[in-house]
């Protein structure tokens, strides 16, 4: 144990979301256990730059019977549950799998802290899916909800039974109502970084042309790193309860596109095609969470403004892509 005497479990480590929370999980003293599969013998991702920081124990959450053994074994203090398929898209496709990865190893956690280690506070990582074609946008925390697509149908099964347990077995257990959070660290199929990629991949002579489906898409875009400081506030309350995690303002594709492209100094209009069979149909209501409540309760608030995020991926995708040695000219500054 560190001298703070605190061990944390963290599923999905090597994502986006786990590596910022194992980096603040280590600076706030706490002894750090990732949960991977073959036990961190492979790939660290995200988290490969803290491999000599933190543990590693072997997990897979289509196996309950090794989630069970990590939590009776290690017993950790605070137990975040981020690991999950995360690409919408392809809940379509693999509707079953994404069931039992979400629901089904939630469920298994749950059990397992019940069981095995009651003392455990539980952090299960949803989403603002969830709401789908909900009444009302802003979304609260009392939204009801009516979920699109098959991921979205998992992540509110899974919501639905960290509060059953929370209720029923007294488990201090919380779910954080995260929506569309993103950083350098998000992989390049997310519409986020698609476009970050883009604009520095045209800005230094490596592509010429962004293709994007519709570009009136309203999402509410905030810090990964600033969504996982909110995870952590929530279980350090006295109190278990859940919280939307949110800038609680939406914006398009058109705006994160302008602020992107006019970051290298470029118009996006010289360089990107909406493709009609990209285009989805138009959502009822706008995607937007209500940050109120956590703002309120646990004094949560941004650190980077959505400009500086913005700004920042881009300057990441730079950086990588100029290393790359395939450099062919940039594209000059508009004028």
């Amino acid at each position: 144990m560190t001298a703070s005497g605190r061990r944390a479990l963290v599923t999905g480590i090597t994502g986006q979301d786990g590596s910022f929370l194992a980096e603040q999980l280590l600076a706030d003293g706490f002894e750090v256990h990732g949960l991977v599969r073959g036990g961190g013998r492979g790939e660290l991702g995200n988290v490969a730059h803290l491999r000599d920081r933190i543990a590693f124990v072997d997990g897979d959450l289509l196996r309950p019977d090794t989630l069970r053994t990590a939590l009776s074994e290690l017993r950790p203090d605070e137990l975040y549950h981020l690991a999950a398929p995360s690409f919408v898209p392809d809940s379509w496709r693999e509707p079953a799998r994404f069931a039992a990865a979400i629901v089904g190893a939630t469920a298994t956690l749950l059990e397992a802290v019940r069981d095995l280690s009651p003392g455990t506070r539980f952090l299960f990582a949803g989403s603002g899916e969830m709401f789908g074609e909900a009444a009302d946008s802003p979304q609260t925390e009392a939204t009801a909800c009516l979920p699109r697509n098959p991921y979205a149908t998992a992540k509110l099964a899974a919501h639905l039974l960290v509060g059953e347990l929370r209720e029923h077995a007294g488990l201090f257990a919380c779910s954080a109502i995260m929506y569309n959070h993103e950083s350098e660290r998000r992989p390049p199929n997310f519409v986020s970084r698609k476009i970050t990629r883009a604009a520095a991949a045209i800005k230094l002579g490596l592509e010429r042309e962004l293709v994007l489906g519709d570009t009136e898409a309203i999402r509410d875009w905030s810090f990964a790193g600033d969504a996982v400081a909110g995870c952590s506030l929530m279980l350090r309350r006295q109190e278990p309860a859940d919280y939307i995690l949110a800038s609680g303002i939406g914006r398009t594709v058109r705006e994160l596109l302008e602020a992107a492209f006019g970051h290298v100094g470029l118009d996006p209009d010289a360089f990107v095609r909406v493709d009609a069979a990209l285009v989805r149909a138009p959502e009822a209501t706008p995607r937007v969470g209500d940050p109120s409540r956590a703002r309120t309760e646990l004094g949560w608030l941004p650190s980077l403004s959505f400009e500086a995020l913005v700004g920042r991926m881009v300057e990441a995708d730079l950086r990588e892509l100029g290393r790359s040695g395939n450099r062919r000219g940039e594209v000059p500054f508009a004028p």
